[in-house]
């Protein structure tokens, strides 16, 4: 059988998969605008989708566009920004919503180029932005689509890192031509990545493509074998502390601070605590005052 043909057929089996099984999501199906589609992309980077629903709403109630959000104090942006993990991200967005009201009166850009020079907008967030926004013919390329199509067609793990040449020629090549379609396949191969075909349990008993994909046919070769690094714990770990500052400074009033005796009690070991205190300052998460007490920026 031909590849095209393959391509054909897994088009078949997936596209009635999609209509059955695709979360209703408060940002898919045309029920928010281009600026709700990139909020939701930003949050979703390296956090699953049942957390990011629920913060999304919310933000979206305060802040339901670029104008909005640029409008924000800082405090309450990263108050906002809650328990997401990786704050740096809720900056970057009030970045981009900045520039998306001065440079273009509010409307986010529909160009990959204009897309791509916005503050933290690379390239799989310029790309989900054009497909699942504004319907335009793209291939998009995450871990999750990088894994299903790899496995499917090329009977391969991806592997981890960047996006090789060939997984990005794959993805070119099985996108389909109409504008419409594409924006189907793209949704539906990254949704299927994220419930059935996981990384280290792909519920093959239950994927539409069991039949048909290499990866399954094969007997899965290397199944979640791939070179990436070990994975952090937690506890005790910079990521911790950083965190435990910030949510000491969500509960309390706006405008508020802590002194530097509290802030020396949220964490035992002296030196980590002052590294994170520096690290956040550094990325203006926080402000440290002439008094060692500290609060979230002005």
């Amino acid at each position: 059988m031909s590849e095209a043909s393959d391509i054909a057929v897994v088009r078949s089996l997936l596209f009635p998969w999609w209509d059955g099984h695709a979360r209703d999501l408060p940002w898919r199906f045309g029920r928010t605008t281009p600026w709700g589609v990139l909020v939701s992309e930003v949050m979703s980077q390296q956090t699953q989708m049942s957390r990011v629903v629920p913060y999304w709403i919310a933000w979206m109630e305060v802040w339901p566009d670029a104008r909005a959000l640029s409008a924000a104090s800082s405090a309450e942006v990263i108050t906002a920004w809650g328990r997401l993990g990786y704050p740096r991200r809720a900056l970057r967005l009030q970045s981009c919503a900045r520039v998306v009201t001065e440079a273009y009166d509010d409307v986010l850009p529909r160009s990959y180029e204009e897309l791509t020079a916005l503050p933290g907008i690379g390239d799989y967030t310029a790309s989900a932005v054009m497909s699942f926004a504004y319907g335009e013919r793209i291939t998009v390329i995450d871990t999750n689509i990088r894994r299903v199509l790899s496995r499917v067609f090329l009977g391969i793990e991806s592997q981890g890192g960047t996006a090789s040449r060939e997984e990005r020629e794959l993805a070119a090549r099985v996108l389909p031509q109409d504008a419409d379609e594409s924006v189907t396949w793209n949704q539906t191969i990254m949704e299927l990545g994220a419930l059935v075909c996981s990384a280290k349990n792909p519920q093959c008993e239950q994927c539409p493509l069991a039949r048909v994909c290499a990866f399954n046919l094969a007997g899965k070769p290397g199944l979640g074998h791939k070179p990436t690094r070990p994975r952090q714990h937690f506890k005790g770990t910079d990521r911790q502390v950083r965190g435990l500052i910030l949510e000491a400074l969500r509960t309390l009033p706006s405008g508020s601070r802590i002194s530097h005796d509290d802030v020396a009690a949220l964490w035992p070991v002296a030196g980590q605590l002052d590294s994170c205190l520096a690290s956040l300052d550094e990325d203006g998460l926080i402000e440290i005052h002439p008094d060692s007490s500290v609060s979230f920026p002005s």
